[in-house]
């Protein structure tokens, strides 16, 4: 019989992601999708759109990480054997303006989908795994961050997840439960909301070469962070629930950059060479050559990069590099794209769609 898996967050790019891959393995999934989602299905569309039929091995539920009646009667609909909690308010800056409903959704929604699994007896039939985040470390001590590294979060998020990571051993140890946290440092994608700093990068080169707009705004530009592919990070979360036994995993890639050399590997993927001046929230970047034909509205001189106040956090962890042993040798799991592969991907995509844009101006 197929197995069957009830993925939170489907619609978003773990999710889609997620999806593609269990269908490969021959799951069949369930969704739940929030029915005011602004996202919709766009990342899924290739994916349901087979045919007249439709494709029968994905099914899509409303539902919300708020309302426990919802979840309990989708899982119990859907008697599921694995669940993915990849559901959230995922952004770091906005849980600052919006903190209550980042706990209510992060904490509170982990804490029902595990009281729905105990309730409907399903303890020894579903496995969970909860989508925990490097931003529990914070400011660590460490240079690189493992399991057994101390938390010390600085946001509303970052300390919703931390509830949720623990309420999570806490079901496992409490009830023999078979739930698992993934400590899952920053992974990107063509797929990646647009709000995120390295698809607001990738998208904003990609429109201030074809001269759709002048200049990207951005935050803080040394925050170095360990970046990997979505793609590698979703195959090692069914790893995680195909175990004899329920651990908790750090997935990384083990190298860092900073978003100014995530900012200039992008300009040199386009032929343009960038100079940064001055510094703090007066830091510029100032195009210094331009080769080739990649960028037909960037001149030598143009000021393409500022930085903007309203995008610095109150607090910001400065360095994030996670160690992954653990899952290199229980799971067998390694990354495979490198943080250039993971770039270009994604600037070609919005090269391709600024390029499109520029061209229906011109028709217009």
């Amino acid at each position: 019989m197929r197995k069957r898996a009830l993925i939170t967050g489907i619609t978003g790019q773990d999710g889609s992601y997620l999806t593609e891959y269990l269908l490969e393995k021959g799951y069949e999934i369930h969704g739940i999708k929030r029915r005011w989602s602004l996202s919709g299905t766009g990342r899924l569309d290739h994916l349901l759109e087979d045919g007249d039929t439709g494709n029968t091995l994905i099914h899509i539920h409303d539902g919300d990480l708020t309302d426990g009646t919802a979840l309990t009667r989708i899982v119990q609909d859907v008697q599921p054997d694995e669940i993915y909690n990849l559901g959230a308010l995922s952004h770091v800056a906005v849980s600052f303006e919006s903190p209550e409903y980042t706990a209510n959704v992060n904490a509170l929604g982990a804490l029902r989908l595990l009281e729905a699994i105990r309730t409907l007896g399903l303890t020894n039939k579903t496995r969970f795994y909860q989508a925990a985040t490097s931003e529990l470390f914070g400011v660590s001590q460490e240079t690189f961050q493992r399991e057994t590294t101390p938390f010390h979060p600085l946001s509303p998020y970052a300390i919703s997840k931390l509830y949720a990571y623990w309420i999570t051993v806490n079901y496992r140890e409490s009830y023999g439960m078979y739930a698992c946290n993934g400590i899952l440092f920053n992974h990107e994608s063509p797929r990646r909301g647009e709000d995120f700093v390295t698809r607001k990068i990738t998208k904003g080169i990609a429109s201030i070469a074809y001269g759709l707009k002048s200049c990207l705004y951005i935050g803080e530009l040394d925050a170095r962070r360990d970046w990997g592919h979505a793609r590698d990070y979703v195959r090692a979360q069914w790893l995680m629930l195909q175990q004899d036994a329920p651990e908790d995993y750090v997935i990384a890639t083990g190298r860092q950059i900073s978003v100014r050399q995530f900012i200039i590997m992008c300009c040199e993927k386009i032929g343009v060479s960038i100079e940064f001046r001055a510094s703090g929230v007066d830091e510029i970047g100032v195009v210094a050559a331009v080769e080739g034909t990649s960028a037909p509205a960037v001149k030598v001189g143009d000021i393409i990069i500022r930085v903007s106040q309203s995008y610095l956090r109150p607090l910001s962890p400065p360095s994030f590099r996670g160690d992954a042993e653990k899952a290199k040798r229980k799971l067998n799991w390694i990354h495979t794209a490198t943080v250039e592969e993971m770039c270009q991907e994604m600037l070609d995509h919005d090269l391709i769609y600024a390029r499109r844009q520029q061209t229906d101006m011109k028709t217009e």
